[in-house]
C-alpha cells in the first residue's frame, strides 16, 4: 500500500546541525573504510598469513561490493522509507565492522568486508538526500558543501586514522572504530527522522538487471585482481572473467534500457551535464584513489615507514582542504562550476607532476608537501563536479542521479586500485630488467662494483650481490611508481574537456531530494 506524502517543516537551529552531522557522520565513517585499511595491508596481511596482494583485496571487494550495491538504493527506499532504511543500514555496518574486525582468517574478513561494501551502499546517496531535503533550496549549495567535506576528508583521515591504529593497538580496531560512531549516527539520526518517513510503495525489482550487474561488476574486479598474479590472457581462468564480464556487460546495457523498472536508470546518460559530470568525477576518483593505495605500501614497503608515519605523511592533504572549503563554498555559488572543477583538475595535474620527482633518498618535507598541496584542487572537487553533473535534473530524479553518479564513481575507484597496482608491479619489473641487463659476471664494470662493495662492507660475494639487487628493486618500485604518477598527471588534464561539453552550473545543484535515492 503506498502511504500518502505530506510536506514535513524544515529543520532549523539546533536541531538542524544536529541532524547534520549524524548524518555527515555516517557519510564520514562509510568513506573512511574505503581508505583506513590502505596502510594496514601489510600488518592484516602477515597477520592472516597471506601475501601484500592478497592483502589488497580487503580494499578492492568492499568497493565493488558498495558498487553493486548502490543501485538498489532507490527499490528499497521505496519500499521501506529512507529513513528506516538509512538507520537500518547504519546498524548493518556496525555489525559488519565488528565481524570484520574479529576475522580469524583472510576469506573470512574478505567475506566480512563484502557484507559491509553491500549495507553501506545506501549511505552515500540517502545522507546526500537526507541532507538536501533538510536544507532550505537557497542553502543547497550549504548542503552539498558539508557532504562534500566529509566525502572528502575520509580518504585522508582514513591513512592516518589507520596506521595510528595499527600501530597502536591492533589492525582489528580500524574497524572496531566504526562502532560508536555509527550507533551514535544510527540513534540521533531516528530520533529527529523517524517522524519524517518518506512515502513507500511496492515496486518489482529488476532481478535480471540486478543477476547481470553482481556478475559483469564481480568478473570484471576478480580479472583485474588476479591477472597480474596469472600472466593476464595467457590464463585461460582471466579469458573466461573476461569474456563473462564483456558479454554480461552488453546485456546488462540492453536489458537496462528496454526494462520499464531498471534497477540503474541509464537513461540519466542522456543528459549532457550528468553524462560530463559522472564521467569526469569517475575518473578523477579512479586515479586519485589509486594513488593513494599505492603511496603508503610503497612508503612503508621501499622507506621503511611505519603505517602511523605513512598515514601522517599522508595526511596533510586534509589541512587546506578543510581551510578552504568554506571559501571555496562561497566561490562555487559565484562562479562557473566549469571554471571551477578545470581549476581543480590542474591542480591535481600539477600535484601528481611534483610526484614524479620523488627519489629513494626523498626526505619527509619534500615527500609531504604535494600532499600538503593536493588540499587545494581537493577542496574544490567534489562541490564543483556535483554542482555540474546535477544542474538540470529534475527535483524527482536528483536522488537517482545521486546515486547512479555514485556507483559508476565508486566502481571506478575500485578498478582504479586494481589497474595502478597491477601497472605499478609492471612498470618495477620492466625497470628492474632494465638496469641489470648490464650486471653480469662478464661485465668488468660490474665486476670491480661489486668488489668495492664487499671490501669497504666486509661482505660475501653472495651478501654483495643481494645488497645490489635490493638497491635495484628500490630504485625500480621508485621509478614504476614515478611513472604513475605521470600518467595520472597526464589523465587529469587529458579529462578536462569532458568538464566543457556540460552547461553552465552555479550553486550546489538541485536542493529538492525528497523523491527517494537510486
Amino acid at each position: 500500500m503506498t502511504q500518502v506524502s505530506t510536506p514535513h517543516p524544515q529543520l532549523k537551529g539546533g536541531q538542524l546541525a544536529l541532524a547534520s552531522v549524524a548524518v555527515a557522520l555516517a557519510t564520514f565513517m562509510t568513506v573512511l573504510d574505503t581508505s583506513i585499511a590502505n596502510v594496514a595491508i601489510p600488518h592484516i596481511a602477515g597477520n592472516l598469513g597471506a601475501s601484500v596482494d592478497e592483502g589488497t583485496w580487503v580494499i578492492t571487494v568492499f568497493a565493488a561490493a558498495n558498487a553493486v550495491a548502490i543501485p538498489l538504493t532507490g527499490w528499497l527506499a521505496q519500499r521501506m522509507g529512507q529513513i528506516r532504511l538509512f538507520v537500518g543500514s547504519i546498524l548493518l555496518f556496525v555489525l559488519a565492522s565488528w565481524l570484520c574486525g574479529s576475522a580469524p582468517s583472510l576469506p573470512v574478513l574478505l567475506c566480512a568486508r563484502v557484507l559491509q561494501g553491500v549495507v553501506a551502499g545506501p549511505l552515500i546517496p540517502l545522507s546526500q538526500a537526507i541532507l538536501l531535503g533538510s536544507y532550505p533550496k537557497e542553502k543547497s549549495g550549504t548542503a552539498l558543501g558539508l557532504w562534500a567535506m566529509t566525502a572528502t576528508v575520509g580518504p585522508i583521515a582514513g591513512p592516518l586514522l589507520g596506521g595510528w591504529i595499527t600501530d597502536s593497538y591492533s589492525w582489528s580496531w580500524i574497524f572496531y572504530v566504526n562502532i560508536p560512531v555509527g550507533l551514535f549516527a544510527a540513534g540521533v539520526t531516528w530520533m529527529i527522522y523517524r517522524n519524517r518517513e518518506t512515502p513507500t510503495k511496492k515496486l518489482p525489482i529488476d532481478v535480471i538487471g540486478l543477476a547481470l550487474l553482481i556478475v559483469w561488476v564481480g568478473s570484471l574486479q576478480v580479472m583485474l585482481d588476479k591477472g597480474h598474479d596469472l600472466d593476464w590472457f595467457s590464463s585461460p581462468l582471466v579469458v573466461c572473467l573476461g569474456l563473462t564480464a564483456l558479454v554480461s556487460f552488453l546485456l546488462f546495457l540492453v536489458w537496462e534500457l528496454t526494462e520499464e523498472n531498471p534497477i540503474v536508470d541509464l537513461r540519466l546518460f542522456t543528459q549532457r551535464n550528468f553524462l560530463g559530470g559522472t564521467i569526469a568525477i569517475s575518473v578523477s576518483y579512479a586515479v586519485y584513489f589509486g594513488n593513494i593505495v599505492l603511496l603508503p605500501e610503497w612508503m612503508q614497503e621501499y622507506l621503511n615507514y611505519r603505517a602511523v608515519d605513512a598515514g601522517i605523511a599522508t595526511a596533510p592533504v586534509g589541512v587546506l582542504a578543510v581551510l578552504l572549503a568554506p571559501a571555496m563554498g562561497r566561490l562555487q555559488a559565484r562562479s562557473d562550476a566549469r571554471v571551477v572543477a578545470t581549476l581543480c583538475f590542474v591542480g591535481f595535474a600539477a600535484v601528481f607532476y611534483m610526484r614524479t620527482k620523488y627519489e629513494t633518498t626523498i626526505d619527509t618535507w619534500h615527500l609531504v608537501l604535494p600532499t600538503l598541496l593536493q588540499g587545494i584542487p581537493v577542496s574544490m572537487w567534489f562541490v564543483s563536479l556535483m554542482a555540474l553533473l546535477l544542474s538540470g535534473i529534475p527535483p524527482e530524479r536528483v536522488p537517482a542521479a545521486a546515486g547512479l553518479s555514485n556507483f559508476v564513481r565508486v566502481f571506478c575507484g575500485a578498478v582504479g586500485t586494481s589497474l595502478a597496482g597491477n601497472e605499478w608491479a609492471n612498470r618495477t619489473i620492466l625497470h628492474h630488467e632494465r638496469l641489470t641487463e648490464r650486471a653480469c659476471i662478464g661485465n668488468p664494470a660490474f665486476r670491480q662494483e661489486m668488489g668495492s662493495t664487499q671490501s669497504l662492507l666486509h661482505l660475501h660475494t653472495q651478501s654483495a650481490h643481494a645488497l645490489f639487487d635490493s638497491t635495484v628493486t628500490s630504485q625500480a618500485a621508485m621509478m614504476g611508481l614515478n611513472d604513475i604518477f605521470y600518467l595520472s598527471s597526464i589523465i587529469f588534464i587529458l579529462i578536462i574537456p569532458l568538464i566543457w561539453i556540460t552547461r553552465p552550473a552555479k550553486g550546489g545543484g538541485h536542493a529538492d531530494a525528497s523523491g527517494g535515492a537510486h
